[in-house]
């Protein structure tokens, strides 16, 4: 039962994140082999302004060992 989160800067709309969330549960669920009713996507937005010290810092940098996908830009 996965749940996944993403973090963008805000400007999407509520129906261009409830896509985005059903590709993922459904890329999710197809690559694990699971049904997406076990998925679940949540979707925060963070200002720019506050991405280097709220998710870079605290999220991928510390757990850069568990990103199977890496940022390909540098802060």
């Amino acid at each position: 039962m996965p749940h996944i989160e993403i973090k963008c800067y805000p400007g999407r709309s509520d129906e261009q994140k409830r896509l985005c969330a059903e590709k993922v549960a459904q890329a999710a669920a197809e690559a694990l082999g699971l049904s997406t009713s076990t998925v679940s996507v949540a979707i925060k937005e963070i200002e720019k302004e506050n991405w280097k010290k709220d998710v870079w810092d605290k999220q991928i940098v510390p757990d850069e060992k568990y990103l199977y996908k890496k940022p390909e830009y540098k802060m």
